[in-house]
């Protein structure tokens, strides 16, 4: 029995790391962040965007120094992106790492049909926002999970 079930375990884990997408890594002074191998990088005028060749959405990716938006102020900015008549408790906030506050949104936008992910870290004057956009059509299985992989790699270097 134990046989059986060892190697069971064993078949599982070789389908999972079989299924493994080779990344990249996009760097920048400030951040980083890691995105499946083939898939598209632009930056105009710092605003970076990664997406997939068949460009059914993207990751986006701006950064502010300098801004003087109070955390009071945050979760309104970020609802005013969308031009969302949702409430401030949509916006789900905490603390994080190396003194940043992250916020968390998920919007969807019924016209255009786009599902939309923010992520905002604040700290001092120092903002970085990122965001996902995929066409709702799209947005399951495995671009779902590519978009939610290099999406939670971005990391702050400082």
């Amino acid at each position: 029995m134990k046989k059986i079930f060892f190697g069971v375990i064993l078949f599982a884990a070789s389908l999972l790391t079989a299924q493994a997408i080779p990344t990249e890594v996009y760097d920048r002074d400030n951040y980083s962040i890691i995105y499946p191998q083939g898939w598209k990088v632009t930056n105009d005028s710092d605003i970076v965007n990664v997406f997939p060749p068949s460009q059914i959405g993207a990751i986006t990716i701006s950064e502010y120094h300098g801004l003087n938006l109070p955390k009071s102020e945050t979760k309104k900015f970020i609802l005013a992106l969308y031009q969302s008549s949702d409430d401030e408790k949509k916006v789900i906030s905490r603390s994080g790492k190396k003194g940043y506050t992250e916020y968390f949104y998920e919007y969807l936008d019924e016209k255009e049909k786009l599902v939309w992910l923010t992520k905002v870290y604040q700290k001092d004057k120092d903002l970085y926002l990122i965001s996902i956009n995929c066409e709702q059509k799209y947005w399951n299985g495995n671009f779902m999970k590519l978009f939610n992989e290099a999406f939670d790699s971005f990391k702050i270097k400082k």
